[in-house]
């Protein structure tokens, strides 16, 4: 048995920094990874996916260059060189992640499949490593649940769509939401067919019902088709076709395409790691139960980002590093429920949101304002040819604090920092009403949001039966 001051399991965003901080702090370190260095964000997500939604963006513009004057002949996407371009970058993230943790001073670099075999042991191969502190950072994958037929097929998930250096006939996406209109968005980019199937009744459910029907708007009118209200999707081989049957209110009964994405969720990487040997608490999805400090329930054994279900980003996980590293190193008590949830969809144009919908602070009680924007009145966004989307912020009417926004637009996924800060600063809106922004830019009618704000409207329905 070889001993370690800590452990750190697996290496996302959160482990290596981790590790870092305790080596950096004098500590002996262990760090293990099963497959290839970075996790989702550098391998299968944030990296790879960003640097073909870049792809998508660029041939969307070429295609659209005459509405700017600007003649480019027929447009055409060679999918090998896309997905080159995108392994090229992914490569430069992880190949550097993996030689800084093998240089690091008081680290030890371990590759193979970590397994419990108590609170304070974990076998590696042949290995068994023992420390008295433990960090689990095994993160995610793609759900794949057990629907009819879907054995009988090929499908992707965001993992394996990394391979496809084709490009599909018509490709079928199960989901609609964040995963599955990035990919549907840019592969209609790239000139594929794609019919989007949702099983609830509109896209992105977790947003508000105007975010939703905007980008279903949006990717419409890209030539994506949405099939919403799916409640019962199943699947069939028909020669070199797949078929997914759905139960829509609208719309043919069945969709047939050449390839299929499922995007229908993810799960936590914690189902072989042993952890009831360890004793350690996960919840009924399999998730690692954390405390406010992202401790769980066995002492010296810590959980972050996406396998403690407290956050599904690499922003999360990283504000996970941050707050074990505060407390066990800095002498700072910080919390995981201390930070404002904030995150952005990468269609385009983005969707940046922050603090509350519109529906949560409905069900709080609040008396609230809010104030609203379309894209196609800013005049940056006007200028640049891209209108799509608005703009919205809601505001306590009584304390003046800024509750949430949603900016669904071009730069939605930067600007919508200029609120977030200012909600973590607690500052009540006329800060920022009051601020000078810059013109021409998206941020400059932020103000001009704040100075025109309302009492928020009853819901639609609720107006429609009075």
């Amino acid at each position: 048995m070889t001993a370690y001051d800590a452990i750190v399991i697996g290496t996302g965003q959160a482990g290596p920094y981790v590790t870092s901080r305790l080596a950096g702090a004098g500590m002996t370190v262990a760090i293990i990874e099963r497959n290839v260095f970075g996790g989702t964000c550098v391998n299968t997500g944030c990296i790879p996916t960003k640097t073909m939604v870049a792809s998508a963006y660029a041939a969307r513009t070429a295609a659209r260059a005459a509405e700017y004057g600007v003649d480019v002949g027929s447009v055409r996407v060679d999918m090998k060189r896309v997905m080159a371009r995108k392994d090229a970058v992914s490569k430069a993230s992880r190949t550097g992640l993996e030689d800084w943790l093998r240089n690091m001073e008081n680290c030890t670099v371990y590759q193979g499949h970590a397994r419990f075999e108590s609170a304070h042991e974990v076998n590696v191969g042949e290995e068994r490593l023992h420390a008295d502190k433990i960090f689990i950072n095994v993160g995610g994958r793609a759900l794949v649940p057990d629907m009819p037929g879907l054995r009988e097929i090929d499908f992707f998930t965001n993992s394996s769509m990394m391979s496809v250096d084709f490009l599909p006939r018509h490709l079928i996406v199960v989901g609609g939401s964040y995963i599955g209109l990035e990919f549907g968005q840019m592969f209609r980019r790239f000139g594929a067919e794609v019919t989007v199937i949702e099983m609830g009744p509109r896209l992105v459910g977790r947003e508000d019902e105007d975010v939703s029907t905007a980008i279903r708007e949006i990717v419409e009118h890209e030539g994506v088709e949405v099939r919403a209200n799916a409640k019962c999707i199943s699947f069939a081989k028909r020669g070199e076709e797949i078929v997914a049957n759905v139960d829509c209110a609208d719309g043919a009964e069945r969709v047939h395409g050449t390839h299929a994405l499922l995007a229908v969720g993810r799960r936590p990487n914690t189902d072989d790691l042993g952890l009831e040997k360890a004793g350690v608490a996960v919840d009924e999805r399999g998730y690692v139960a954390v405390d406010d400090q992202l401790r769980t329930n066995v002492p010296g054994i810590w959980a972050l980002g996406d396998c403690n279900g407290r956050g599904a980003f690499t922003h999360t996980s990283w504000n996970d590093f941050e707050i074990v590293a505060a407390n066990l190193l800095d002498g700072d008590r910080r919390r995981v429920s201390d930070r404002i949830p904030a995150y952005a969809l990468y269609t385009d144009p983005p969707l940046g949101r922050a603090g509350m919908t519109e529906a949560e602070v409905r069900r709080s009680g609040r008396r609230a304002l809010v104030g609203k924007i379309a894209m196609e009145d800013v005049s940056r966004a006007f200028e640049k040819g891209e209108t799509e989307g608005f703009m919205k912020i809601l505001v306590d009417a009584d304390t003046k604090e800024i509750l949430g926004a949603s900016f669904l637009g071009i730069g939605g996924d930067e600007v919508i920092h200029c609120v977030l800060d200012a909600m973590y600063a607690k500052a009540p809106y006329t800060v920022l009403q009051r601020a000078m922004h810059i013109h021409p830019t998206v941020a400059e009618f932020i103000p001009t949001i704040l100075g025109d704000l309302a009492p928020l409207p009853e819901p639609t329905s609720q107006r429609a039966a009075a």
